[in-house]
């Protein structure tokens, strides 16, 4: 395989950015000796992936959530196993 199919394919586009964040990701740029493309695109697929990682959990929560949505906080704690009786009546 060449050099030039082993890259990820690639766009230019404009961002407008907070001060701050812009100097700090220029402030790694040159810690790293990169350039700064490359440290804004990798914060950005770290965020993504944070953000589909969070979606998914969501996804699965509300998969979770859906079977017990008729059921009552008293019916739930039952099949969570909390004894809902007093504990003297327990042992009588």
């Amino acid at each position: 395989m060449s050099r030039f199919h082993s890259r990820p394919a690639k766009r230019r586009t404009t961002l407008t950015l907070p001060v701050d964040t812009l100097s700090h990701a220029e402030q790694i740029a040159r810690q790293r000796k990169v350039n700064l493309s490359s440290v804004i695109a990798e914060a950005l697929e770290e965020g993504l992936r944070v953000h589909a990682a969070a979606q998914r959990s969501e996804e699965v929560l509300k998969a979770y959530q859906q079977p017990f949505a008729g059921l009552s906080d008293q019916e739930v704690m039952i099949l969570d196993g909390i004894i809902l009786e007093p504990a003297s009546a327990r042992h009588a």
